[in-house]
């Protein structure tokens, strides 16, 4: 983006057509992060007195078309750090302790802590560290967050215990994605149609997070396998995508009689459409569980105790051959989520909290997902 163009810079004033606007700013590092601060967006529709911009840590061909798809007014990160901005929008602590502006930052999957059990460096007692972990929260002494989103109640007694300098500025928000897919539940058959399912038809989505410990992986076998059985639909993780590319991921599965979702936009919809998902630790088949489908766990490593991973792990059988065997898990919604569909009521009083201005009159929307077909 040419900054002559932008209401920033020198003469900018004299460009704007809608001048004295708060400034948002979204960093968009990645394509998972860019998915989940798109859900944010809406919450500042039709508002004249804000003007969104995005900004690319480290560009990339995936996430910059990712944010030029959506429409996004992109500006360099160094000319970003020349400004000071009302409010900077977020989904992964990387880059924000040089944000310019308030930051509030929210989890980019199910839940802020993570599924994964990692350990810290070498010549300290080796234990599992989480995503509310206190070296990630803190730089230089000082939690550089104005707002840390989390999901659910049992996140903050972790957070108290781990940084107890962050709780000033925890939100218990719940899942503004997880609260998108239960807004649209009742356009199930739209999306089945979409996807091609014809009526009767089974439905097998078979999603995969990324990393050799994924059913990508793991289990390539599935994506054959299963198309004698049911329709299926492939859901992966858009680092996949971003670290494989596009050519190849659909060369990997071109023998496959599968339908792939993009990795911008549609994995939500197919899970909504599908009969079974099967799946691994990442977050999508936690999604999955939370909106009532039936589960199997294609391949499961060892997960941190107590994770949202772990939880699934305990309550769904491995896939083995037999998709009658995929069960539901009752209430897991419950589990990623203490503020069920109130995500956005409470996520828009956040921002508006820091951006210094009232909220809007209008009631906060809450849009069924797209199904990215």
């Amino acid at each position: 983006m040419n900054w002559f163009t932008t209401p920033l810079g020198a003469g900018g004033a004299h460009r704007v057509t809608v001048p004295g606007c708060r400034k948002v700013l979204v960093i968009v590092p990645s394509v998972v992060a860019g998915t989940r601060l798109l859900d944010l967006l809406p919450l500042l529709d039709s508002d004249f007195r804000v003007q969104t911009y995005f900004t690319l840590p480290e560009p990339d061909a995936a996430t910059a078309r990712f944010v030029s798809a959506a429409g996004g007014l992109v500006i360099g990160w160094e000319m970003a750090l020349q400004h000071e901005f009302d409010l900077v929008l977020a989904a992964s602590y990387r880059f924000i302790d040089r944000a310019p502006g308030p930051v509030l930052v929210l989890p980019h999957g199910a839940g802020a802590l993570k599924s994964r059990r990692r350990v810290r460096a070498a010549g300290r007692e080796a234990r599992p560290v989480h995503g509310l972990d206190r070296q990630m929260l803190m730089r230089d002494g000082k939690v550089p967050a104005s707002a840390i989103v989390l999901s659910h109640d049992d996140e903050l007694a972790v957070l108290a215990e781990s940084c107890p300098e962050a709780l000033s500025a925890a939100v218990v928000a719940g899942d503004i994605c997880l609260d998108r897919m239960r807004a649209s539940l009742p356009f199930r058959e739209q999306y089945r149609r979409a996807l091609g399912v014809e009526p009767g038809d089974t439905l097998v989505t078979i999603s995969s997070t990324w990393t050799a410990e994924s059913t990508f992986y793991q289990r390539p076998e599935l994506y054959r396998e299963l198309t004698g059985k049911a329709r299926v639909a492939a859901v992966l993780h858009p680092n996949i995508w971003a670290v494989h590319g596009a050519w190849q991921v659909r060369s990997w599965l071109a023998d496959c009689d599968v339908v792939v979702v993009p990795p911008e936009e549609g994995w939500r919809a197919a899970v909504i459409a599908s009969d079974i998902v099967i799946g691994d630790h990442g977050s999508t088949t936690q999604y999955a569980a939370a909106v009532g489908a039936r589960v199997l766990l294609a391949t499961c490593p060892d997960v941190r105790h107590g994770s949202l991973a772990h939880a699934i792990s305990e309550a769904v059988p491995r896939y083995t051959g037999d998709i009658a065997e995929a069960v539901a898990v009752p209430e897991f919604a419950g589990l990623i989520s203490s503020r069920l569909d109130r995500s956005g009521v409470i996520l828009r009083a956040a921002m508006y909290r820091l951006l210094g201005i009232p909220e809007p009159a209008h009631a906060v929307p809450v849009s069924p997902v797209r199904h990215g077909r």
